[in-house]
């Protein structure tokens, strides 16, 4: 059996390749470039804001809605922070390219380590993308054209739902009908050795049972993979091996590394027209 990637790594060196703080000192300069921004979006959208999605105090989730009468087609976002950090308003800014596009965006909360484990912080976000499912036509949304992206721990809650059986929960098998996942972690296993253990406190098998580079998809939707290229060469190597673990499995998912970004300041795409994150999202919307 081949060894991980990971083996032989220093403690430093492992620190620095999984967790992204570590690579970019200054990682909350990108969030305060964007908060202008975001501030905007909150201002002029006016989003519905805390919708319960479950009995949870963060299982709420908040609504920009287009203009037009709906139903409209419904983008779920699914935030980064290790499984531990991070709210869903500080990303507001994504909404409006997708807004003025006639498409409804849900921003999501789920429930964070330490105080659950990552069975409860999977379990939460596959509750949030159910609620949208069943009950996003009472708020104008089209549940017959659901995409999805996250970013970072996001992305793996996003892999997270394409590996999920939806027809057990009485929805159906495609469900999601689109997938932009960037700058993911899908093996959360060299976690394990990174001080943001201390937090979300895996173990080896809590690990495995969310390991979406050896749970095989059930979707069979289109589906892309994004990292940055200033990211850690093995953050990086996620990205890659996730992207043939899905193509192993029938699915022909597109690849794309974008030059001179890194974990942070990726997510400003969403904010450029001519960015590879909005084509993306521009083909998965058609």
């Amino acid at each position: 059996m081949t060894a991980p990637i990971w083996e032989g790594l220093t403690a430093e060196e492992h620190e620095y390749q999984y967790n992204p703080q570590r690579s970019v000192p200054d990682h909350e300069a990108a969030r305060r470039r964007r908060d202008p921004a975001n501030a905007a979006a909150l201002a002029t959208l006016k989003p519905e804001t805390d919708i319960a999605f479950g009995p949870g105090a963060l299982h709420r989730l908040d609504l920009f809605r287009p203009r037009g009468a709906g139903p409209h087609p419904v983008h779920l976002f699914f935030h980064g922070g290790y499984w531990r950090a991070q709210d869903k308003r500080n990303f507001a800014f994504l909404a409006p390219w997708l807004v003025e596009r006639g498409v409804m965006v849900a921003t999501m909360n789920y429930d964070l380590c330490p105080t659950v484990t990552l069975d409860g912080t999977v379990a939460s976000a596959l509750a949030g993308l159910e609620w949208v499912a069943k009950s996003i036509g009472q708020h104008g949304g089209d549940p017959a054209r659901i995409t999805l992206s996250g970013h970072s721990a996001g992305a793996h809650l996003v892999a997270a739902c394409l590996a999920t059986d939806w027809t057990a929960r009485g929805l159906p098998a495609d469900l999601v009908k689109g997938a932009l996942m960037i700058s993911g972690i899908y093996d959360p296993t060299p976690a394990m050795r990174t001080s943001v253990n201390a937090d979300i406190r895996l173990t080896a098998e809590i690990a495995a049972r969310h390991d979406y580079e050896a749970l095989p998809p059930r979707a069979a939707c289109p589906a892309w993979v994004m990292a940055g290229g200033d990211e850690p060469e093995h953050w990086i190597d996620q990205s890659v091996r996730y992207a043939r673990h899905l193509r192993r499995h029938g699915l022909k998912p597109g690849l794309i590394v974008t030059p001179g970004q890194h974990h942070f300041d990726i997510l400003d795409q969403y904010m450029d027209p001519r960015s590879d994150v909005l084509h993306v999202l521009e083909r998965l919307l058609e």
